[in-house]
C-alpha cells in the first residue's frame, strides 16, 4: 500500500509525494546534491548532518546498497528525496534496497515530487527550513512547523557525529575502489611510517583509507580534541577531517588548530578547510544553495590544470579576509569561490572540495601524497619550540 508523504518549504511550498523509507516527521535544511551515483556514500556522509538531501538525477537506488562501501557508523542526513525510487535492484554486490536500508536506519524518504521544480526553487530562493513528514499532511501546519524550525546557521552540528574517543584506523582503500590513479603505497627512503592524527569532525572513512594506501600509521581523534590532545600522540601531521554545518560556532575546533599550526603540517578538506582558514584568521560566509555533487570543476591554479571534484558544503572561506601570507591555491570554476589554501610560510594548506572520491572522481586524490611529502619534509626539519 502506497503511503503520502510531503515536504513542507518555509516558503510556504509545499510538494506531495510517496512516502519509503522510515514514517514520521522531521525538519533540516533543504538542498540538493547533483551527483548520478554514489547515493550510498552520499546517504553515510556525516557531513548531511541537519539536512534533507534532494538527488537532481532522476533514478536513485539502481544498484542497491552494500556493506563495503558505507563511508560513516551510520545514517546523518534528516530526510532523502528522490524523483524516482528504484524497488528491483540490480548489481552483484547489491545487501538489500534503498527502501529496505533508509527504513533500517529510521530516515525518511520521499519519491515522486517533482525534483526539477524543487531545486529550481532552492536555487533561486536559497536553502531552507523544510520539515518531511509521513503523519502530519495538513499543508498549513507543515509550513508553519517549517518556518518555526531552527535554520542551520549558528548551529554546532559536529558534536553529533564525532566519536567518542580516540582510536588507530586499520584498512586501506578495497580493491574494487582502487582507480588507476589513486595514489601509490610510499615507495620513498623513510622506513618509518608518517603518523597522522586526523581529527573527525564528521569524517568519511575513506580518508583515512587513503591515508592508510599512502603509507601512514592513523589514529582518529573526537573533533573536539584539544592542541594539547593532539600533539600528546606525537603526530608527524594533522589532518582536519570534513564534517557538517557552519564553522564560526566551533571555535574549540578553531583554537585547536591554532595550537598544532607551525609545530606540525597540517591538511585540512572540507569544513577542515573553512576552520584552517578561520584558524589563519580569515571569515567564512553562507552559500545561497552550497556545492554539493560530484562534478564540480575546481582550477588548480599551481598547476593550470582543472579537476572534477566531489564536494558537499554550504560555506566558503572570504577570499578579501585572506591574510597576506595566505595564497588562494585552488578556484571554484563555476562561481569563483576559494577551493584551496596554502600558508606561504607554515607547512599547512587546505581544500574545500573531497579528495577521497568517495564515491568518485579521482582527480584530487594527488592531496594525500603531497601531505605524505610535507610530513616527510617536516622530519628533517628541527622541531618548533
Amino acid at each position: 500500500m502506497t503511503k503520502t508523504a510531503k515536504l513542507a518549504l518555509a516558503d510556504g511550498s509545499v510538494f506531495t509525494g510517496r512516502a519509503f523509507g522510515a514514517d514520521g516527521e522531521v525538519s533540516g535544511e533543504v538542498v540538493f546534491n547533483t551527483s548520478m551515483t554514489g547515493y550510498q556514500e552520499i546517504l553515510t556522509d556525516p557531513s548531511y548532518n541537519g539536512q534533507i538531501v534532494t538527488m537532481t538525477y532522476p533514478l536513485i537506488g539502481n544498484y542497491g546498497i552494500n556493506s563495503d562501501d558505507v563511508e560513516s557508523g551510520g545514517l546523518s542526513l534528516r530526510g532523502f528525496i528522490v524523483r524516482e525510487l528504484c524497488r528491483e535492484p540490480s548489481n552483484f554486490r547489491s545487501e538489500q534496497t534503498l527502501d529496505e536500508y533508509l527504513r533500517s536506519n529510521g530516515v525518511i524518504g520521499l519519491e515522486g515530487i517533482d525534483t526539477r521544480a524543487l531545486v529550481k526553487r532552492i536555487r533561486v530562493q536559497g536553502a531552507m527550513t523544510g520539515v518531511l513528514s509521513t503523519v502530519d499532511l495538513d499543508d498549513e501546519s507543515l509550513v508553519r512547523k517549517a518556518r518555526s524550525s531552527p535554520q542551520l546557521v549558528g548551529q554546532d552540528l559536529v558534536k553529533d557525529v564525532i566519536p567518542d574517543a580516540p582510536r588507530e584506523w586499520q584498512g586501506g582503500l578495497d580493491d574494487l575502489v582502487r582507480h588507476s590513479t589513486a595514489p601509490q603505497a610510499w615507495d620513498g627512503e623513510s622506513t618509518a611510517a608518517p603518523h597522522v592524527v586526523a581529527v573527525d569532525y564528521g569524517m568519511k572513512w575513506n580518508i583515512p583509507r587513503y591515508l592508510s594506501d599512502v603509507g601512514c600509521r592513523v589514529t582518529v581523534v573526537p573533533g573536539t580534541a584539544t592542541a594539547k590532545e593532539i600533539l600528546a600522540h606525537q603526530p608527524d601531521g594533522v589532518f582536519l577531517s570534513n564534517g557538517p554545518g557552519d564553522p564560526e560556532p566551533l571555535t574549540y575546533a578553531v583554537e585547536a588548530i591554532r595550537g598544532v599550526l607551525g609545530k606540525k603540517p597540517v591538511f585540512g578538506i572540507c569544513l577542515g578547510h573553512q576552520l584552517l582558514g578561520l584558524a589563519l584568521g580569515a571569515r567564512t560566509f553562507k552559500l545561497k544553495f552550497g556545492h554539493r555533487g560530484a562534478n564540480q570543476p575546481v582550477l588548480n591554479k599551481r598547476t593550470g590544470r582543472v579537476e572534477i571534484t566531489s564536494q558537499n558544503h554550504g560555506f566558503a572561506v572570504d577570499p578579501e579576509s585572506l591574510p597576506a601570507d595566505v595564497e588562494v591555491t585552488h578556484v571554484n570554476l563555476n562561481d569563483n569561490t576559494v577551493e584551496g589554501l596554502r600558508h606561504k610560510k607554515l607547512p599547512a594548506f587546505s581544500v574545500q572540495y573531497h579528495p577521497e572520491s568517495a564515491a568518485g572522481p579521482h582527480d584530487s586524490n594527488y592531496l594525500f601524497g603531497e601531505f605524505r611529502e610535507l610530513m616527510e619534509a617536516g622530519r628533517c626539519q628541527p622541531a618548533a619550540r
